[in-house]
């Protein structure tokens, strides 16, 4: 790809990137009075000013690239951002779901900015580069407080639940893995079509075999107990997924959007097996236990199996000269 086109594509995705902290932002102004917990609270408000602060060097960054943010894009992250307030006011389990979401998106972050600098190395913009590298250190360090505070999390969530009423919780949060696997599997199973890596195709056709074990352990647990999944998060979930693969299928640098969507979507999975392995401990429920802990190792090793596939997947984004 000549060099000017390279340039085009890091103004691109610095306007991502834009759009990404205006999301998050939305979410950070919010989050302390969801949280619950004043540790939580105190690490929400600490991120949410580090945020202002990645909004302001990316923005800065467009401008000494005689660029500007993307109005379309900004608005649409916004928006989304306060979507996602609204759903996680709505729920019962506000501060699990805050946290949830909040540690997946600090990895959509940290995707985000890990290609960023990638590509501004590539162009020779040593300060976009540099830039990205002190954000997306700020952001793991985040992450690393989120994966932390989970006991914190549910603790928040089910603070007033007797204890005669665990397993109701419990019954619900096996749901939710359900339907976000029923959404992975939607995900995976376009992805090798779309994934432009033989390695990514790889990656993906292996935890889609990984993916529909786990929900079929889910789903025997949940009939085990005298549950069901939910149809009505599945198809909401299944919809998203369809959705997602739309998505991906338009963008012309499909392959390392796909790689860093899936990357934060490992996380979304990590993040509510860390959950339900704590709400079955609290509920006494060793098998229920087990099937989160099994979880966890793989969904931990897919993540960072995609992380590696940053580089490749770039390349396949970036077409070559000529």
């Amino acid at each position: 790809m000549p060099a000017d086109s390279l340039d085009e594509q890091l103004t691109k995705y610095l306007t991502d990137a834009h759009a990404i902290e205006l999301q998050a932002l939305a979410q950070m102004r919010a989050a302390p009075d969801l949280a619950r917990d004043h540790q939580l609270a105190a690490a929400f408000a600490a991120h949410c000013s580090e945020t202002e602060e990645h909004e302001r060097i990316v923005r800065e960054r467009l401008q000494a690239r005689d660029a500007s943010p993307a109005r379309v894009k900004d608005l649409l992250g916004a928006l989304t951002g306060k979507g996602f307030v609204a759903f996680a006011r709505a729920q019962p389990d506000t501060p699990g779901k805050l946290v949830a979401h909040a540690f997946s998106y600090e990895h959509m972050e940290l995707a985000a900015y890990d290609v960023l600098e990638r590509l501004a190395e590539r162009v020779g913009d040593a300060d976009t580069a540099a830039a990205a590298r002190t954000i997306a250190t700020q952001e793991t360090a985040m992450a690393g407080r989120l994966r932390g505070r989970f006991d914190l999390a549910v603790e928040a969530s089910l603070h007033d639940v007797p204890d005669d009423a665990l397993g109701e919780h419990l019954d619900d949060y096996l749901a939710d893995a359900h339907a976000i696997e029923a959404q992975s599997l939607v995900l995976l199973a376009k992805a090798p079509d779309l994934a432009g890596v033989p390695e990514l195709a790889a990656a993906c056709a292996e935890h889609n075999a990984e993916t529909e074990a786990q929900q079929r352990r889910v789903e025997q647990r949940l009939r085990a107990r005298g549950g069901s999944p939910s149809r009505i998060k599945d198809a909401a979930l299944r919809l998203g997924g369809l959705n997602w693969g739309a998505f991906f299928a338009a963008q012309p640098d499909t392959p390392i959007k796909l790689a860093a969507f899936s990357y934060a979507f490992e996380h979304l999975e990590v993040a509510a097996y860390e959950l339900l392995l704590r709400v079955a401990r609290r509920a006494e429920d060793g098998e229920t236990v087990q099937i989160a802990e099994r979880a966890l190792v793989e969904e931990n090793a897919a993540a960072e199996r995609l992380r590696t596939l940053f580089e490749p997947a770039l390349d396949a984004s970036l077409p070559s000269p000529g």
